[in-house]
């Protein structure tokens, strides 16, 4: 079998857990059976979902436990040809060792240092993210929220709303105030407070039109009012918050409040249906 058709059985392999894992996003949901995600908003929470569906702990004769998404790609490869064993800690430390040596230098090697190293996290934005995370407890410590601390770092482990559930001792009733409690500062975090941080993690800065493409960008300015529109290209000269409130005659937290509105409005126009 050549290298296209394992890729598109892989594909195809893929195509059939998103369809398992939307029809199990509609039943956990209570959503319409025809209903699919369209905004920006909406794919981002069924593809978090997906996440936390995959990594999902099934339990498994003998007390053995596995993640589902480890379980549907076992069965998958049972059903492929036998494929070339290699080490892959071989591809990675210097070989030690004729044997060792030769298998090193072996094609089927040499692609998997290649494919490990195309595929290697940018570790610029890994420290971004660190930052973001650090940001954010920084600031949940400033409001007097360390059970949301609790549940960050729960999340970040990907443990199930039930595993959550028992390591803080909560009911489901306590756990979905703290969750919307947490949605209620994470989105405030986001949007106000470290507002250039998270945007710019997100790959929606201001030098990124807030993460629109040229049309909606284009549109987006158009709706905005004169004195809007002044706000916004003060933003884009990099000027302070005092030089702002100078130019448009306001204090500097009006200024910022003014902003923050114009942000609410990106975000509204980024996520509505098409």
């Amino acid at each position: 079998m050549g290298f296209q058709a394992r890729y598109n059985q892989i594909e195809d392999f893929l195509q059939g857990f998103y369809v398992e894992t939307l029809k199990a996003f509609r039943r956990e949901n209570q959503l319409p059976e025809d209903y699919s995600p369209r905004t920006r908003l909406e794919l981002a929470e069924y593809m978090a979902f997906s996440e936390h569906y995959a990594k999902r702990r099934i339990s498994l004769p003998g007390g053995n436990v596995q993640r589902l998404i480890v379980l549907r790609a076992q069965g998958f490869a049972r059903h492929q040809p036998p494929e070339m064993s290699l080490d892959i800690e071989l591809a990675v430390e210097s070989a030690k060792g004729e044997e060792a040596e030769i298998q090193s230098r072996s094609p089927a090697m040499q692609q998997i240092r290649e494919k490990m190293v195309a595929a290697a996290i940018d570790p610029a934005e890994s420290v971004l993210r660190d930052r973001v995370i650090s940001e954010l407890v920084r600031y949940l410590e400033q409001q007097d929220q360390s059970d949301c601390i609790d549940y960050l770092v729960l999340r970040l482990q990907d443990l199930s709303a039930s595993e959550i559930d028992e390591v803080l001792g909560l009911s489901s009733r306590q756990r979905d105030y703290l969750q919307q409690r947490f949605k209620y500062h994470l989105e405030k975090f986001s949007r106000h407070h470290q507002w250039q941080l998270v945007h710019q993690w997100l790959g929606a800065d201001l030098d990124q039109n807030l993460g629109m493409p040229p049309a909606q960008w284009q549109a987006f300015v158009a709706q905005l009012s004169p004195e809007q529109q002044q706000l916004l290209q003060c933003k884009q000269a990099r000027l302070s918050d005092p030089e702002i409130a100078s130019t448009l005659k306001c204090t500097p937290k009006q200024a910022q409040k003014r902003w923050y509105q114009i942000l609410e409005l990106a975000w509204s126009l980024r996520n509505q249906k098409a």
